[in-house]
């Protein structure tokens, strides 16, 4: 026979449920899996950004567009915003167009402790990775960044830079192949640093693989 709770019974057994749930509210949570940090919501505006700060080479609009997925005019309008940000905010950087293409860059008045930067990393010396990629700038020139790190086997995206700031290295132009990727060749400071008066003055290929006599 099926047993009915009196209304007493019931007004008791809801206490205990309340007094339960009360005594285990403050409890920490049985096998339940780690609460998860929320990634930083993301914007084509963001999204901008984070590429410009990544390459070390300018970008165009249209490539921009094409890995934001919006249009070339969205993207001056975003880095326009992005620019006006930065000097709200008195930060030392901003975007600036070169090259045919966009690229983060710090502003001018900061050069001075940027060559001191320069000067802290390598006390006025090059290493070896340095000049292996300026000479294979200075013999293959102009020279796209990947034909430079196809004979290196390494990315040498940060060496180009780092000699582009001590001024050895520069822009020449655009490749004509898919992509048009920056052409790089030597400056006339290169010149006056090793003793040339043009490039045809560097030592043939030939003459460096020649053993010590």
């Amino acid at each position: 026979m099926e047993k009915y709770m009196t209304e007493e019974e019931k007004e008791l057994s809801n206490v205990d449920c309340r007094l339960s749930n009360e005594e285990t509210a403050d409890l920490p949570p049985q096998d339940e899996p780690a609460q998860q940090i929320p990634d930083a919501a993301t914007t084509v505006e963001s999204v901008v950004e984070a590429v410009l700060f990544a390459s070390d080479e300018p970008l165009s609009a249209e490539k921009l567009a094409d890995i934001a997925e919006t249009t070339p005019k969205q993207i001056k309008q975003h880095i326009q915003n992005l620019n006006d940000k930065y000097t709200a905010n008195g930060h030392a950087f901003r975007i600036d167009q070169i090259a045919g293409g966009f690229q983060m860059m710090t502003l001018s008045c900061y050069g001075l402790w940027l060559k001191k930067l320069l000067r802290a990393r390598d006390d006025g010396k090059m290493s070896p990775a340095a000049l292996e990629t300026l000479a294979i700038i200075a013999y293959k020139q102009p020279v796209i960044r990947a034909d430079i790190e196809a004979i290196r086997g390494v990315a040498a995206g940060e060496l180009i830079r780092s000699l582009m700031y001590k001024g050895l290295v520069k822009i020449t132009g655009r490749a004509e192949v898919l992509g048009r990727p920056m052409l790089y060749g030597t400056t006339k400071k290169f010149l006056e640093v090793f003793g040339l008066n043009a490039l045809k003055d560097l030592p043939k290929i030939e003459e460096l693989k020649k053993p010590p006599d």
